[in-house]
């Protein structure tokens, strides 16, 4: 059985070898190592290993780990964010992965005003439609992008997708360049910076690096097997 330590590195080797294949180079791309139902333990031998970045997706299970562990520690929120959670999630992440609509965006800027914040978030974009997924469609994006941008506190710094499920990888590139074409184009129309791609987790995360990620986001190949839900 491989250590947290071990396969952390495997990743990373992985991760360095996918920027080179695209002639880009690691050290751009944070590995968010996912530890959302995995214990405090798990957390401090991935730290050891020098692990800073982790990334949870249920508020009320970051709260109780995060305050077992150091608190120099960086986390990031990549779940689906109800309203009601918005005001405890501010203070616990420095990015918010999935903005999934203008509701939730509003919600948040107007929490944000109030608790005196500036959110840092990426925006979810359901590239595939899929009836089962949070998230934008590129067209319903494209109409409320104006409105998104408008709200002063919140700071859009990219976009995330979740590709369907496969049984492999290479399956998740199409969804992957979607994306980055996506965010290509906001970037043209809209005269603005959308330097963050988060996309590809533990089945696909070398393909995600080979067509531009900046954020992986891995759990299951780093801390092994969680029960009753989907790899990240």
């Amino acid at each position: 059985m491989t250590s947290i330590a071990e396969n952390l590195a495997r990743v990373r080797e992985q991760i360095a070898r996918a920027a080179a294949k695209a002639g880009s180079v690691a050290d751009g791309i944070a590995l968010v190592a996912i530890t959302k139902t995995h214990p405090a333990e798990k957390v401090r031998e991935a730290i050891e290993a020098g692990q800073t970045l982790f990334g949870e997706s249920r508020v009320q299970e970051a709260r109780a780990k995060i305050r077992e562990l150091p608190s120099n520690l960086h986390w990031h929120f990549v779940g689906h964010l109800q309203k009601n959670k918005i005001r405890h999630a501010l203070p616990l992440f420095e990015m918010i992965h999935s903005i999934d609509s203008l509701g939730l965006a509003q919600e948040m800027n107007r929490i944000a005003e109030e608790d005196g914040m500036h959110p840092r978030v990426l925006l979810e974009v359901n590239v595939a439609g899929e009836g089962s997924k949070f998230g934008f469609s590129p067209d319903k994006l494209h109409d409320q992008m104006e409105s998104l941008l408008a709200l002063p506190r919140l700071s859009i710094e990219g976009l995330m997708t979740i590709p369907p499920l496969a049984e492999k990888a290479e399956a998740s590139r199409k969804y992957f360049v979607g994306l980055r074409e996506l965010r290509d184009a906001y970037e043209k129309e809209f005269d603005l910076r959308l330097p963050q791609l988060s996309m590809g987790m533990t089945n696909d995360f070398p393909i995600a690096v080979e067509e531009g990620a900046t954020l992986v986001r891995v759990g299951t190949a780093i801390f092994g097997e969680r029960s009753k839900t989907r790899r990240e």
